[in-house]
């Protein structure tokens, strides 16, 4: 799939809220909150424009229980796809508008993904920087998997001064 990064939108808060109220409906009592994150929830970055949710349920199994209504109401399933104890539903198919990441609650993977997010909310100079990376990767890579591999090291970096943040902003408590 090519590469869209745009600039930030303002409007994809909205389509984190509507699209949360309707998961809301369809799994109920399952979930336990939900939360945007990725590049899409982060003010000025640029991004893909694919809002990335993360849905934290009572019971990750009781989620594969939803996936032919899923389908049916047009997402792609995708399980695990890569993060062991995630499932992974996209909408939009080629012209992809959602990512949502379903995690048990205390899955260590919600911790890395809001410290993350958390981070570079805080540290504008840091997404900033990030966002410019993210320019110079598309010059080079059209195709989203490809674009992807090429961030992973640069993000794991980032992922981990967050993380030490995180930490040290604990200690502080």
């Amino acid at each position: 799939m090519k590469v869209r990064l745009t600039d930030f939108d303002e409007n994809w808060a909205q389509m984190f809220q509507k699209e949360s109220q309707f998961l809301q409906r369809v799994f109920g009592e399952e979930v336990i909150q939900f939360e945007h994150f990725g590049s899409t929830s982060i003010y000025g970055l640029k991004a893909k424009p694919v809002i990335d949710m993360m849905c934290i349920v009572k019971d990750i199994d009781k989620v594969d229980l939803f996936n032919s209504k899923m389908e049916s109401l047009g997402y792609d399933v995708a399980g695990e796809w890569g993060i062991t104890g995630r499932r992974l539903f996209r909408k939009g198919g080629e012209n992809r508008t959602h990512h949502i990441h379903f995690y048990q609650v205390n899955n260590p993977h919600i911790k890395r993904h809001l410290v993350f997010r958390d981070y570079l909310r805080t540290h504008s100079e840091k997404a900033a920087k990030y966002s410019r990376f993210k320019e110079e990767l598309v010059q080079h890579f059209d195709n989203t998997r490809e674009y992807s591999q090429a961030k992973k090291k640069y993000v794991q970096e980032l992922e981990q001064k967050a993380l030490i943040w995180y930490a040290e902003s604990q200690k502080s408590i």
